[in-house]
Protein backbone atom coordinates (compact mmCIF):
# COMPACT_ATOMS: atom_id res chain seq x y z
CA UNK A 1 0.00 0.00 0.00
CA UNK A 2 1.30 3.50 -0.79
CA UNK A 3 0.39 6.84 0.66
CA UNK A 4 -0.75 9.65 -1.48
CA UNK A 5 0.87 13.37 -0.68
CA UNK A 6 -0.51 16.12 -2.38
CA UNK A 7 0.26 19.13 -1.72
CA UNK A 8 -2.56 21.36 -1.57
CA UNK A 9 -1.76 24.75 -2.51
CA UNK A 10 -0.86 23.41 -5.97
CA UNK A 11 -2.63 20.07 -6.31
CA UNK A 12 0.47 18.70 -8.05
CA UNK A 13 0.28 14.69 -8.62
CA UNK A 14 0.36 12.57 -5.79
CA UNK A 15 3.89 11.41 -4.89
CA UNK A 16 4.37 7.42 -3.38
CA UNK A 17 5.99 7.18 0.08
CA UNK A 18 7.25 3.26 0.60
CA UNK A 19 4.73 1.77 2.41
CA UNK A 20 4.47 1.53 6.30
CA UNK A 21 5.01 -2.18 8.05
CA UNK A 22 1.82 -3.31 8.91
CA UNK A 23 1.00 -3.00 12.82
CA UNK A 24 0.22 -5.57 15.25
CA UNK A 25 -3.18 -4.23 16.28
CA UNK A 26 -4.08 -7.07 18.81
CA UNK A 27 -0.49 -7.35 20.01
CA UNK A 28 -0.30 -3.62 20.63
CA UNK A 29 -3.26 -3.34 22.73
CA UNK A 30 -2.42 -6.84 24.44
CA UNK A 31 1.18 -5.35 25.35
CA UNK A 32 -1.01 -1.52 26.68
CA UNK A 33 -3.64 -3.67 28.62
CA UNK A 34 -0.45 -5.55 30.51
CA UNK A 35 1.00 -2.49 31.73
CA UNK A 36 -2.62 -1.02 32.58
CA UNK A 37 -2.29 -4.46 34.62
CA UNK A 38 0.50 -3.85 36.30
CA UNK A 39 -0.57 -0.56 38.19
CA UNK A 40 2.14 1.28 36.72
CA UNK A 41 0.27 4.24 34.63
CA UNK A 42 -2.31 4.59 38.21
CA UNK A 43 0.52 6.70 39.96
CA UNK A 44 0.71 9.94 40.45
CA UNK A 45 4.38 10.43 39.60
CA UNK A 46 3.86 8.71 36.37
CA UNK A 47 0.76 10.69 35.05
CA UNK A 48 2.98 13.28 36.16
CA UNK A 49 6.04 12.49 33.87
CA UNK A 50 4.30 11.61 31.15
CA UNK A 51 2.51 14.79 30.63
CA UNK A 52 5.41 16.89 31.08
CA UNK A 53 6.86 14.50 28.39
CA UNK A 54 4.41 14.82 25.83
CA UNK A 55 4.68 19.18 26.38
CA UNK A 56 8.61 18.59 26.09
CA UNK A 57 8.04 16.78 22.86
CA UNK A 58 6.06 19.37 21.44
CA UNK A 59 8.56 22.31 22.46
CA UNK A 60 11.60 20.49 21.49
CA UNK A 61 10.13 19.37 17.87
CA UNK A 62 8.08 22.58 16.86
CA UNK A 63 9.96 22.66 13.23
CA UNK A 64 9.48 19.16 12.58
CA UNK A 65 5.97 19.28 13.69
CA UNK A 66 5.90 22.76 11.55
CA UNK A 67 7.15 20.82 8.73
CA UNK A 68 4.65 18.40 8.84
CA UNK A 69 2.01 20.40 8.95
CA UNK A 70 3.34 22.60 6.21
CA UNK A 71 3.28 18.98 3.67
CA UNK A 72 -0.37 18.04 5.28
CA UNK A 73 -2.17 21.13 5.10
CA UNK A 74 0.12 24.18 4.13
CA UNK A 75 -0.08 25.47 7.31
CA UNK A 76 2.62 28.26 7.91
CA UNK A 77 5.20 27.74 10.88
CA UNK A 78 3.00 30.65 12.88
CA UNK A 79 -0.15 28.88 12.45
CA UNK A 80 0.93 25.48 13.48
CA UNK A 81 2.22 27.15 16.45
CA UNK A 82 -0.59 28.24 17.53
CA UNK A 83 -3.00 25.82 16.61
CA UNK A 84 -1.53 22.56 17.02
CA UNK A 85 1.85 22.97 19.14
CA UNK A 86 0.80 25.50 21.98
CA UNK A 87 -2.47 24.44 22.59
CA UNK A 88 -1.18 20.71 23.37
CA UNK A 89 1.86 22.29 25.24
CA UNK A 90 -1.04 24.04 27.68
CA UNK A 91 -3.09 21.52 28.31
CA UNK A 92 -0.62 18.97 29.34
CA UNK A 93 1.60 21.37 31.45
CA UNK A 94 -1.94 22.75 33.06
CA UNK A 95 -2.93 18.88 33.56
CA UNK A 96 0.84 17.63 35.24
CA UNK A 97 0.52 20.90 37.56
CA UNK A 98 -3.10 19.34 38.68
CA UNK A 99 -2.93 15.71 38.51
CA UNK A 100 -2.28 15.36 42.20
CA UNK A 101 -4.77 17.43 43.78
CA UNK A 102 -7.53 16.21 41.02
CA UNK A 103 -6.54 12.54 42.61
CA UNK A 104 -6.91 13.50 46.33
CA UNK A 105 -9.70 11.64 48.21
CA UNK A 106 -12.47 14.26 49.88
CA UNK A 107 -13.83 12.11 52.79
CA UNK A 108 -17.20 12.77 53.94
CA UNK A 109 -18.84 11.74 57.16
CA UNK A 110 -21.73 8.94 56.95
CA UNK A 111 -24.68 9.85 57.83
CA UNK A 112 -26.57 6.77 59.13
CA UNK A 113 -26.70 6.58 62.40
CA UNK A 114 -26.48 2.33 63.03
CA UNK A 115 -23.40 3.26 60.35
CA UNK A 116 -21.10 5.36 61.39
CA UNK A 117 -17.99 5.86 59.36
CA UNK A 118 -16.54 7.76 56.35
CA UNK A 119 -17.04 7.98 53.03
CA UNK A 120 -15.14 9.15 49.55
CA UNK A 121 -15.61 8.87 46.00
CA UNK A 122 -12.32 7.90 43.71
CA UNK A 123 -11.68 8.77 39.93
CA UNK A 124 -10.84 5.21 38.58
CA UNK A 125 -8.99 4.90 35.20
CA UNK A 126 -10.90 2.98 32.66
CA UNK A 127 -8.30 1.07 31.16
CA UNK A 128 -6.55 1.02 27.54
CA UNK A 129 -8.13 4.47 25.64
CA UNK A 130 -8.20 4.59 21.69
CA UNK A 131 -7.97 8.14 20.80
CA UNK A 132 -8.94 8.64 17.06
CA UNK A 133 -8.03 12.01 16.03
CA UNK A 134 -8.60 14.05 13.02
CA UNK A 135 -6.75 15.68 9.81
CA UNK A 136 -7.64 19.61 10.05
CA UNK A 137 -5.44 19.69 13.47
CA UNK A 138 -3.51 16.47 13.11
CA UNK A 139 -1.36 16.92 16.32
CA UNK A 140 -3.92 19.08 18.70
CA UNK A 141 -6.64 16.74 18.22
CA UNK A 142 -4.89 13.59 18.38
CA UNK A 143 -2.59 14.58 21.32
CA UNK A 144 -5.18 16.92 23.10
CA UNK A 145 -7.84 14.53 24.21
CA UNK A 146 -4.67 12.11 25.40
CA UNK A 147 -3.90 14.54 27.92
CA UNK A 148 -7.28 13.48 30.04
CA UNK A 149 -6.78 10.53 29.39
CA UNK A 150 -3.11 10.38 30.77
CA UNK A 151 -3.98 12.65 33.58
CA UNK A 152 -7.02 9.93 34.70
CA UNK A 153 -4.08 6.95 34.10
CA UNK A 154 -5.06 5.36 31.45
CA UNK A 155 -3.07 3.07 28.68
CA UNK A 156 -3.32 5.23 25.61
CA UNK A 157 -3.51 3.99 21.80
CA UNK A 158 -3.23 6.96 19.87
CA UNK A 159 -4.75 7.08 15.80
CA UNK A 160 -3.84 9.81 14.35
CA UNK A 161 -5.77 10.37 10.56
CA UNK A 162 -4.38 9.11 7.56
CA UNK A 163 -5.40 11.90 5.82
CA UNK A 164 -2.54 13.96 7.16
CA UNK A 165 0.19 11.21 6.56
CA UNK A 166 3.36 13.63 7.13
CA UNK A 167 1.56 14.38 11.04
CA UNK A 168 0.88 10.79 11.40
CA UNK A 169 4.19 9.54 10.72
CA UNK A 170 6.30 11.76 12.76
CA UNK A 171 4.13 11.30 15.55
CA UNK A 172 4.86 7.76 15.26
CA UNK A 173 8.30 8.63 15.06
CA UNK A 174 8.51 10.79 18.34
CA UNK A 175 5.71 9.73 20.55
CA UNK A 176 7.47 5.85 21.76
CA UNK A 177 11.10 8.23 22.13
CA UNK A 178 9.46 10.58 24.46
CA UNK A 179 6.23 8.35 26.39
CA UNK A 180 5.97 5.63 27.96
CA UNK A 181 5.99 3.24 24.91
CA UNK A 182 4.11 0.21 26.86
CA UNK A 183 1.73 2.25 27.86
CA UNK A 184 1.42 4.62 25.07
CA UNK A 185 1.12 3.53 21.23
CA UNK A 186 0.86 5.01 17.81
CA UNK A 187 -1.13 2.86 15.46
CA UNK A 188 -1.55 4.30 11.90
CA UNK A 189 -3.90 3.42 9.32
CA UNK A 190 -7.19 4.23 7.47
CA UNK A 191 -10.58 3.72 8.36
CA UNK A 192 -10.32 0.00 8.19
CA UNK A 193 -7.26 0.13 11.17
CA UNK A 194 -9.56 2.29 13.35
CA UNK A 195 -12.68 -0.79 12.83
CA UNK A 196 -9.81 -2.96 14.07
CA UNK A 197 -9.11 -1.23 17.03
CA UNK A 198 -12.52 -0.42 17.92
CA UNK A 199 -13.27 -4.25 17.76
CA UNK A 200 -10.86 -5.09 20.05
CA UNK A 201 -13.32 -4.13 22.93
CA UNK A 202 -11.61 -0.95 24.20
CA UNK A 203 -12.17 0.02 27.23
CA UNK A 204 -12.88 3.96 25.80
CA UNK A 205 -13.24 5.24 22.63
CA UNK A 206 -12.52 9.18 21.95
CA UNK A 207 -13.21 10.04 18.35
CA UNK A 208 -12.95 13.51 16.44
CA UNK A 209 -14.26 14.00 13.24
CA UNK A 210 -17.34 14.13 11.04
CA UNK A 211 -21.00 13.66 12.04
CA UNK A 212 -21.25 10.43 9.74
CA UNK A 213 -18.14 8.70 10.86
CA UNK A 214 -18.78 9.32 14.18
CA UNK A 215 -22.08 7.13 14.50
CA UNK A 216 -20.32 4.22 12.77
CA UNK A 217 -17.67 4.39 15.66
CA UNK A 218 -20.27 4.68 17.96
CA UNK A 219 -21.71 1.86 16.47
CA UNK A 220 -18.56 -0.22 16.50
CA UNK A 221 -18.23 0.08 20.19
CA UNK A 222 -22.18 -0.71 21.12
CA UNK A 223 -20.89 -4.26 20.92
CA UNK A 224 -18.97 -3.60 23.44
CA UNK A 225 -20.72 -0.96 25.20
CA UNK A 226 -17.74 0.64 25.60
CA UNK A 227 -17.81 4.16 26.43
CA UNK A 228 -17.35 6.75 23.90
CA UNK A 229 -16.79 10.96 23.60
CA UNK A 230 -16.97 12.02 20.03
CA UNK A 231 -16.47 15.48 19.28
CA UNK A 232 -18.22 16.05 15.92
CA UNK A 233 -19.01 18.67 13.63
CA UNK A 234 -20.99 21.70 13.81
CA UNK A 235 -23.18 24.75 12.25
CA UNK A 236 -22.62 27.35 14.32
CA UNK A 237 -24.62 30.53 15.06
CA UNK A 238 -22.77 33.77 15.10
CA UNK A 239 -25.65 36.48 16.54
CA UNK A 240 -25.33 39.94 15.44
CA UNK A 241 -27.32 42.57 17.75
CA UNK A 242 -28.62 45.27 16.73
CA UNK A 243 -26.48 47.45 19.52
CA UNK A 244 -23.42 45.61 18.82
CA UNK A 245 -20.24 47.27 17.47
CA UNK A 246 -20.55 46.35 13.80
CA UNK A 247 -16.12 46.49 13.46
CA UNK A 248 -15.46 43.93 15.69
CA UNK A 249 -18.79 41.58 14.58
CA UNK A 250 -17.50 42.27 11.11
CA UNK A 251 -13.95 40.52 11.78
CA UNK A 252 -14.99 38.43 14.52
CA UNK A 253 -18.03 36.88 12.39
CA UNK A 254 -15.34 36.83 9.31
CA UNK A 255 -13.19 34.77 11.52
CA UNK A 256 -15.57 32.50 12.86
CA UNK A 257 -16.50 31.73 8.44
CA UNK A 258 -12.91 31.51 7.23
CA UNK A 259 -10.23 31.23 9.65
CA UNK A 260 -8.20 27.54 8.64
CA UNK A 261 -10.32 28.28 5.64
CA UNK A 262 -13.38 27.09 7.21
CA UNK A 263 -12.11 23.43 8.00
CA UNK A 264 -13.07 23.75 11.88
CA UNK A 265 -15.99 21.92 13.72
CA UNK A 266 -16.90 25.41 15.56
CA UNK A 267 -17.15 26.98 12.45
CA UNK A 268 -19.47 30.12 12.99
CA UNK A 269 -21.08 29.37 9.11
CA UNK A 270 -24.99 30.70 10.17
CA UNK A 271 -24.72 33.93 10.67
CA UNK A 272 -28.02 35.89 12.43
CA UNK A 273 -28.62 39.24 11.97
CA UNK A 274 -30.64 41.50 13.53
CA UNK A 275 -32.87 43.19 10.68
CA UNK A 276 -32.29 46.39 11.28
CA UNK A 277 -28.59 46.61 10.92
CA UNK A 278 -29.07 43.75 8.24
CA UNK A 279 -28.32 45.68 5.28
CA UNK A 280 -25.37 47.26 6.54
CA UNK A 281 -24.10 44.64 8.16
CA UNK A 282 -23.68 42.50 5.00
CA UNK A 283 -22.22 45.09 2.97
CA UNK A 284 -19.64 45.19 5.63
CA UNK A 285 -19.01 41.57 5.97
CA UNK A 286 -19.20 41.38 2.10
CA UNK A 287 -15.96 44.31 2.06
CA UNK A 288 -14.12 42.11 4.45
CA UNK A 289 -14.64 38.81 2.51
CA UNK A 290 -13.29 40.73 -0.50
CA UNK A 291 -10.27 41.46 1.17
CA UNK A 292 -9.35 37.75 1.97
CA UNK A 293 -5.60 37.17 -0.19
CA UNK A 294 -5.81 33.50 -1.22
CA UNK A 295 -2.28 32.28 -1.72
CA UNK A 296 0.79 30.29 -0.25
CA UNK A 297 0.35 30.13 3.65
CA UNK A 298 4.24 31.06 4.00
CA UNK A 299 3.36 34.63 2.34
CA UNK A 300 2.96 37.29 4.05
CA UNK A 301 0.30 38.49 2.38
CA UNK A 302 -1.66 35.44 2.35
CA UNK A 303 -4.82 35.50 4.60
CA UNK A 304 -6.38 31.82 3.46
CA UNK A 305 -5.01 28.65 2.10
CA UNK A 306 -6.13 25.68 0.51
CA UNK A 307 -8.83 23.58 0.99
CA UNK A 308 -6.63 19.57 2.63
CA UNK A 309 -7.70 17.71 -0.82
CA UNK A 310 -9.74 17.71 -4.10
CA UNK A 311 -12.76 15.92 -2.67
CA UNK A 312 -13.58 18.32 -0.61
CA UNK A 313 -13.47 21.29 -2.63
CA UNK A 314 -15.86 18.93 -4.74
CA UNK A 315 -17.61 19.28 -1.21
CA UNK A 316 -17.75 22.61 -0.97
CA UNK A 317 -18.46 23.29 -4.89
CA UNK A 318 -21.63 21.55 -4.34
CA UNK A 319 -22.92 23.36 -1.53
CA UNK A 320 -22.27 26.15 -3.08
CA UNK A 321 -24.57 24.64 -5.56
CA UNK A 322 -27.11 24.24 -3.62
CA UNK A 323 -27.04 27.50 -2.31
CA UNK A 324 -28.05 28.95 -5.24
CA UNK A 325 -30.63 26.24 -6.54
CA UNK A 326 -32.21 26.66 -3.23
CA UNK A 327 -32.90 30.61 -3.70
CA UNK A 328 -29.98 32.15 -1.44
CA UNK A 329 -28.45 35.54 -2.90
CA UNK A 330 -25.04 35.00 -3.39
CA UNK A 331 -22.90 37.81 -2.19
CA UNK A 332 -19.33 37.58 -3.04
CA UNK A 333 -17.42 34.36 -3.97
CA UNK A 334 -19.19 31.28 -5.25
CA UNK A 335 -16.48 28.97 -6.88
CA UNK A 336 -12.86 28.25 -7.52
CA UNK A 337 -10.32 31.35 -8.38
CA UNK A 338 -8.67 31.09 -11.75
CA UNK A 339 -5.47 29.23 -10.12
CA UNK A 340 -4.12 25.76 -9.46
CA UNK A 341 -4.31 24.75 -5.86
CA UNK A 342 -7.07 23.47 -3.87
CA UNK A 343 -8.67 26.94 -3.15
CA UNK A 344 -12.22 28.13 -2.97
CA UNK A 345 -13.11 31.68 -2.78
CA UNK A 346 -14.52 32.57 0.42
CA UNK A 347 -18.19 32.66 -0.17
CA UNK A 348 -21.17 34.60 1.40
CA UNK A 349 -24.81 33.98 0.84
CA UNK A 350 -27.46 36.03 2.04
CA UNK A 351 -31.37 36.65 2.22
CA UNK A 352 -31.32 32.96 3.29
CA UNK A 353 -33.69 30.49 5.41
CA UNK A 354 -32.56 28.49 7.94
CA UNK A 355 -34.64 25.32 5.80
CA UNK A 356 -31.75 25.28 3.12
CA UNK A 357 -29.28 22.86 2.87
CA UNK A 358 -26.52 25.78 2.92
CA UNK A 359 -27.71 26.74 6.37
CA UNK A 360 -28.88 23.05 8.13
CA UNK A 361 -25.84 21.00 6.63
CA UNK A 362 -22.03 21.34 7.40
CA UNK A 363 -19.96 22.25 4.54
CA UNK A 364 -16.23 22.64 6.10
CA UNK A 365 -15.20 25.25 3.90
CA UNK A 366 -15.19 28.98 3.49
CA UNK A 367 -18.81 29.70 3.13
CA UNK A 368 -21.44 31.72 5.85
CA UNK A 369 -24.74 31.89 5.39
CA UNK A 370 -26.45 34.75 6.11
CA UNK A 371 -30.27 34.90 8.05
CA UNK A 372 -32.11 37.92 9.68
CA UNK A 373 -34.27 37.86 12.59
CA UNK A 374 -36.77 40.71 13.67
CA UNK A 375 -36.13 40.44 17.57
CA UNK A 376 -34.03 38.09 20.56
CA UNK A 377 -37.17 35.44 20.85
CA UNK A 378 -36.66 34.92 16.94
CA UNK A 379 -33.01 34.67 16.97
CA UNK A 380 -32.35 32.50 19.67
CA UNK A 381 -35.66 30.15 17.96
CA UNK A 382 -33.32 30.26 14.48
CA UNK A 383 -30.22 29.09 16.45
CA UNK A 384 -31.57 26.11 18.57
CA UNK A 385 -33.21 25.36 15.36
CA UNK A 386 -29.89 23.29 14.25
CA UNK A 387 -28.69 19.71 14.91
CA UNK A 388 -25.68 20.06 15.55
CA UNK A 389 -24.85 22.12 18.96
CA UNK A 390 -21.34 22.76 19.58
CA UNK A 391 -20.47 26.53 19.71
CA UNK A 392 -22.28 29.78 19.57
CA UNK A 393 -20.94 33.64 19.14
CA UNK A 394 -22.71 36.29 20.46
CA UNK A 395 -22.43 39.79 19.46
CA UNK A 396 -24.02 42.95 21.53
CA UNK A 397 -23.28 45.31 24.21
CA UNK A 398 -26.03 44.54 26.56
CA UNK A 399 -24.15 42.63 28.61
CA UNK A 400 -27.46 41.75 30.40
CA UNK A 401 -29.28 40.45 27.47
CA UNK A 402 -25.38 38.38 26.97
CA UNK A 403 -26.00 36.43 29.75
CA UNK A 404 -29.69 36.09 29.69
CA UNK A 405 -29.19 34.64 26.15
CA UNK A 406 -26.06 32.60 26.85
CA UNK A 407 -28.16 30.35 28.81
CA UNK A 408 -31.05 30.10 26.47
CA UNK A 409 -28.49 28.90 23.23
CA UNK A 410 -28.38 25.59 22.98
CA UNK A 411 -24.20 24.82 22.48
CA UNK A 412 -21.58 23.59 24.20
CA UNK A 413 -19.83 26.56 24.22
CA UNK A 414 -21.00 30.20 23.74
CA UNK A 415 -18.95 33.45 23.60
CA UNK A 416 -19.72 36.98 23.92
CA UNK A 417 -17.74 39.29 21.62
CA UNK A 418 -14.81 36.97 20.39
CA UNK A 419 -14.71 33.36 20.47
CA UNK A 420 -14.12 30.88 22.75
CA UNK A 421 -10.78 30.20 23.27
CA UNK A 422 -9.56 27.03 24.10
CA UNK A 423 -8.36 27.51 27.64
CA UNK A 424 -7.26 23.89 29.32
CA UNK A 425 -8.73 25.18 32.56
CA UNK A 426 -12.46 25.18 30.22
CA UNK A 427 -14.59 22.14 29.09
CA UNK A 428 -14.98 21.70 25.24
CA UNK A 429 -17.54 19.44 23.30
CA UNK A 430 -21.29 19.43 21.99
CA UNK A 431 -24.39 17.93 21.71
CA UNK A 432 -26.48 16.75 19.51
CA UNK A 433 -25.04 15.47 16.10
CA UNK A 434 -22.13 17.88 17.56
CA UNK A 435 -21.36 14.62 19.59
CA UNK A 436 -21.30 13.89 23.46
CA UNK A 437 -19.28 13.95 26.49
CA UNK A 438 -16.43 16.67 27.16
CA UNK A 439 -12.59 17.29 26.97
CA UNK A 440 -10.40 19.46 28.71
CA UNK A 441 -9.23 20.44 32.29
CA UNK A 442 -11.17 18.39 34.95
CA UNK A 443 -13.71 18.03 32.44
CA UNK A 444 -11.06 15.62 30.28
CA UNK A 445 -9.72 13.84 33.67
CA UNK A 446 -13.88 12.95 34.44
CA UNK A 447 -14.23 11.97 30.83
CA UNK A 448 -11.39 9.26 30.96
CA UNK A 449 -12.63 7.93 34.21
CA UNK A 450 -15.04 5.87 36.57
CA UNK A 451 -16.45 6.89 39.86
CA UNK A 452 -15.85 4.36 42.80
CA UNK A 453 -17.32 4.68 45.60
CA UNK A 454 -15.72 3.37 49.05
CA UNK A 455 -17.04 3.42 52.88
CA UNK A 456 -15.21 3.02 55.96
CA UNK A 457 -17.87 1.77 58.67
CA UNK A 458 -15.67 2.64 62.26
Amino acid sequence: MTTESVAPKTAEAPAETPPKPATDVAATVARLRKTFASGRTRGAEWRKQQLLQLARMMEENEDAIAKALAEDLDRSPAEAFIADVATTLAEAKYAAKRVRRWMRRKYLLLEVPQLPGRGWVEYEPYGTVLIIGAWNYPFYLTLGPAVGAIAAGNAVVLKPSEIAAASSRLMAELVPRYLDRDAIAVVEGDGTVSQELIMQGLDRVMFTGGTEIGRKVYEGAARHLTPVTLELGGKSPQIVFADADLDAATEGVALGIFANQGEVCAAGSRILVARSVYAEFVDRLAVRASSVVLGDPFDSATTMGPLINARQVDRVLRYLKLGHDEGARLVTGGGRPDRGGYFVEPTLFSDAANTMTIAREEIFGPVGTIIPFYDDEQAIQIANDSSYALAATLWTTDLSRAHTLARRVRAGAVAVNGWSPLDPRLSWGGSKLSGQGRELGLAGLEANTELKTITVVL
